[in-house]
C-alpha cells in the first residue's frame, strides 16, 4: 500500500512538472527553428539569436524592461523592509490592520489596479517611465513584506537588546545583528519583486506612456501581425538567465545553512 502511494505521488509530481516545463521546452525548440511558421520545422538555426541583438526595437524594449525591473525591485525591497521594521515595532492590533491592508493589493485584480493607477497618474502627472516605475513598486512592495515579515518575527530580539545594553547604537545593532538574520527574506522578496516586475503586462500597459515599450507590451503588439521568432530567442535567454540566478541563490543558501561550513 505504501509503495503504491509512493508511485502515485511520483506520477502526480511528474505530471505537474510536465505541465510547467513542456511549454517552456516548446518555446526553446522553436527558437532554433529556421522557419517563421510555428507549425513547420525548417531545420536547426541560430540566426534568430544573432538577429535578436541587431534589432534596435527589441534592444530598446529590453533595456527599458531591465531598467524598470531592477529599479522597481530595489526600491520595493527597501520600502518593504523598512515597512516590516516599522510594523514590527507597533502593537498587535495596529500590526494586524496594516498586515490586512498590505494583503489587499495581492488579492486585487491586476486590471483594477492598473486602471486605478492610470486614472491617478493622468490626474497628477504624465504617463511615462516614472508612472510605470511607481506602479511596479506599488505592485511589488506587498510581496516583499510577505517575505521579510516572517523572518523578522523569528529573529532573536534578545541578542539585539543585549547589543544595545553593551553600548551599540540601534543602527549598528540592526546592521550587524538583525540584518544578517532577515537577509534571506530580503533576498527572496527582491527576487519575487524582480520576477513580478519582469513578468507584468496589465499594469504596465495601463501606466506606460506613448512610445515606451517593455518586452511584455511589445509581444502584445506583435500578436496582431504574428510574433517575431526573435522574441522566442529572447524569452529562452531570459528563462536560462533566471534559472542560473535561482540555482546560484539556492546554492549559496544551502552553503550558509550547512553546519559543517
Amino acid at each position: 500500500m505504501v509503495e503504491k502511494r509512493s508511485v502515485i505521488e511520483k506520477v502526480y509530481i511528474g505530471v505537474i512538472f510536465v505541465l510547467l516545463y513542456v511549454p517552456l521546452g516548446v518555446l526553446a525548440v522553436w527558437s532554433f527553428n529556421n522557419s517563421i511558421s510555428r507549425s513547420v520545422w525548417g531545420g536547426f538555426t541560430l540566426h534568430w539569436y544573432a538577429d535578436l541583438f541587431r534589432n534596435a526595437e527589441i534592444m530598446s524594449a529590453l533595456a527599458t524592461t531591465a531598467k524598470l525591473t531592477v529599479s522597481a525591485a530595489l526600491i520595493a525591497t527597501l520600502l518593504g523592509t523598512l515597512a516590516c521594521i516599522g510594523m514590527a515595532a507597533m502593537g498587535k492590533k495596529l500590526q494586524l490592520v496594516l498586515t490586512t491592508t498590505t494583503n489587499i493589493p495581492m488579492l486585487n485584480a491586476d486590471i483594477v489596479t492598473g486602471i486605478a493607477l492610470m486614472l491617478l497618474f493622468m490626474r497628477f502627472m504624465r504617463l511615462g517611465f516614472s508612472s510605470m516605475l511607481i506602479a511596479h513598486v506599488t505592485l511589488a512592495v506587498p510581496y516583499v513584506i510577505l517575505n521579510v515579515m516572517p523572518k523578522l518575527k523569528t529573529t532573536n530580539h534578545a541578542v539585539y537588546e543585549a547589543a544595545l545594553d553593551l553600548g551599540a547604537t540601534p543602527f549598528y545593532a540592526f546592521i550587524h545583528i538583525t540584518l544578517p538574520e532577515i537577509f534571506p527574506g530580503i533576498l527572496s522578496g527582491f527576487l519575487m519583486a524582480f520576477t513580478l516586475s519582469l513578468d507584468d503586462f496589465v499594469i504596465t500597459y495601463f501606466t506606460k506612456g506613448p512610445g515606451i515599450n517593455t518586452i511584455s507590451t511589445m509581444i502584445y503588439q506583435q500578436m496582431r501581425r504574428g510574433i517575431n521568432p526573435q522574441m522566442y530567442a529572447l524569452s529562452t535567454l531570459l528563462f536560462v538567465i533566471i534559472l542560473i540566478i535561482l540555482l546560484a541563490v539556492n546554492r549559496v543558501s544551502a552553503r550558509q545553512d550547512d553546519p559543517r561550513r
